[in-house]
């Protein structure tokens, strides 16, 4: 008996094996996507693939970990605090409910609540697209107090989604208009259109905007927004299929700019 463990790990939808030795150091892990497994050091090459036998399904690439990128060294260097990778969705909410809950009984939902059911409907749909090129951050800080929910960075290019809470409930919009239910309009297109501009501005790429509709019983939109896309949740993987815009090493570098918190103080 080797004694090695294999452990799954998941994260976005990816799944890696890791291959710890008995006193828990990781030797090896298998990530299913690439078809690959990195040794850490060829000592244990026959025990590590031993151990993963039961878990390889085909023919795997088998070497030391790839030399990482610019854009990867660029990531390890980053502090813990300065990352934004790590953000759930709904991340500024979670920090604000947990520090405030509010009363423990109150007459109507604390919109909050409700904001962070459409970031985390929004962000989970979002996260599904990683593995195909495509990454997301979350809850991505402004000047001002303002955030982008979710900035989205792939071959398809950069969109800057807004998430919007209408489950079960009718939606128009009459750009820059936008009315949930009996509540009162407001120009939301306006907000979508400037935390798009102000993300174009900080990573000096085109970022598109996106208002993305969580739950709606009902859309109606009156004419064309400009410049905006208005989705409901379950069209959202509709923005990865355009492709061509930007080569793999643009996606990884404008990645590794976004997930700064530095990149976006100045916005």
């Amino acid at each position: 008996m080797s004694g090695l463990r294999v452990v799954p790990t998941f994260r976005h939808g990816r799944e890696r094996l890791y291959v710890c030795g008995p006193d828990g150091g990781n030797l090896a892990w298998y990530d299913r996507e690439t078809c690959r497994v990195n040794l850490i050091g060829e000592d244990r090459r026959e025990d590590v693939l031993e151990a993963l036998k039961p878990f390889l399904t085909g023919p795997v690439t088998v070497g030391p970990p790839p030399v990482p990128t610019p854009a990867e060294l660029a990531r390890l260097t980053l502090h813990p605090d300065d990352d934004l990778a790590p953000n759930r969705p709904g991340e500024a909410l979670i920090v604000a409910l947990d520090r405030d809950p509010g009363p423990a009984h109150r007459l109507r939902p604390d919109p909050r609540r409700r904001a962070l059911s459409a970031e985390q409907t929004v962000g989970e749909a979002l996260d599904g697209l990683e593995g195909a090129g495509w990454h997301t951050l979350h809850s991505v800080p402004l000047s001002g107090g303002d955030r982008v929910h979710h900035l989205l960075i792939g071959p398809g290019g950069l969109f800057a989604v807004h998430a919007l809470y209408a489950r079960k409930q009718r939606v128009l919009v009459a750009d820059p208009m936008v009315t949930v239910g009996r509540r009162e309009a407001e120009p939301l297109l306006r907000r979508v259109r400037a935390a798009a501009d102000r993300s174009s501005y900080a990573l000096t790429a085109e970022v598109h905007p996106v208002l993305a509709l969580a739950g709606p019983a009902d859309l109606r939109i009156t004419a064309a927004p400009r410049g905006v896309r208005v989705l409901q949740d379950p069209e959202l993987p509709s923005l990865a299929r355009p492709g061509g815009v930007l080569k793999p090493a643009d996606v990884e570098a404008l990645h590794a700019m976004a997930r700064d918190r530095n990149t976006w103080g100045r916005v």
